[in-house]
């Protein structure tokens, strides 16, 4: 099974979607399942996972809803309010759903760098855990310190690093995010996902190579059963496209091993998030 464990879904209301500038028009249009099912076709993947995109329980719900209609979403990372007192509560009704996998806040726009080691939020993240549900980390480089120790507070928990922590990529940045990585992937519970390059290089002027460098640190940091091969569509949209950004991540992997590649496209995405077989 292929598949891309992330990709979003909306119906576009500016009201709701108020980052979206004047320079993202291709994003301030409905982008549902079946424009996503196109590409999937075309590149021979199996499902998806569909990540949450705007921080309210409703768009949760929603997603949930859309994972019934169309069976090629084969999982949910929502949000709950972690830092409430109903975070559990919140879990409770959606884990009764067989296709929610995971949760995920937008710790990336908090001011706080430290934000991912707050008391009230890990006592939400603590109840992700025991629900045996998966977090995924959506940082920057400035927060990558805090992920580190909040890796360690939940060593019993699976963790997913979504978009590489977003490296500087179109300055041609590589340090001290590499050294910040590597320590990262010294916990063995985190797992990296090779999604959301192609928004940090320069949208327009990116050439494939430029990538390399993220991506052998990554690769050799991570291992291969701990990488997981994402669109990040509609997100891609920005920045050449789909096919294109398909084209990266897989014309890099051509270098590993047939069994590394199919943990990459579908395997660790399965056992990461719990996914049907």
């Amino acid at each position: 099974m292929r598949i891309d464990a992330h990709q979003h879904c909306w119906k576009y209301d500016p009201e709701e979607y108020p980052w979206m500038g004047d320079d993202m028009a291709s994003l301030r249009v409905d982008h549902m399942p079946p424009d996503l099912h196109q590409h999937l076709q075309r590149h021979e993947i199996d499902g998806a996972l569909m990540v949450q995109v705007r921080q309210n329980l409703d768009e949760t719900r929603w997603m949930l809803d859309l994972a019934d209609q169309y069976p090629y979403i084969l999982g949910v990372v929502g949000w709950v309010d972690l830092c409430s007192p109903e975070a559990g509560a919140q879990l409770d009704e959606f884990k009764e759903h067989p296709k929610f996998k995971g949760v995920r806040h937008l710790v990336q726009d908090e001011k706080d760098s430290n934000y991912l080691l707050r008391d009230d939020f890990c006592r939400g993240v603590r109840e992700v855990a025991d629900r045996g549900l998966t977090y995924d980390i959506l940082v920057y480089p400035k927060q990558l310190d805090a992920a580190i120790q909040f890796a360690d507070r939940f060593e019993d928990a699976p963790l997913v690093l979504d978009h590489l922590a977003k490296p500087f990529i179109a300055k041609g940045e590589i340090e001290p995010w590499a050294t910040k990585i590597k320590a990262l992937a010294e916990r063995p519970n985190v797992a990296c996902k090779i999604s959301g390059m192609v928004t940090e290089a320069n949208w327009t002027e990116w050439k494939k190579d430029v990538f390399h460098p993220y991506l052998d640190v990554c690769f050799e940091a991570f291992g291969e059963d701990r990488l997981i091969y994402g669109s990040d569509w509609p997100m891609c949209e920005l920045a050449g496209g789909y096919m294109k950004m398909a084209a990266v991540t897989a014309d890099y992997a051509a270098r590993v091993s047939g069994e590394a590649r199919e943990k990459l496209f579908g395997r660790n995405a399965v056992r990461w998030y719990g996914l049907p077989r």
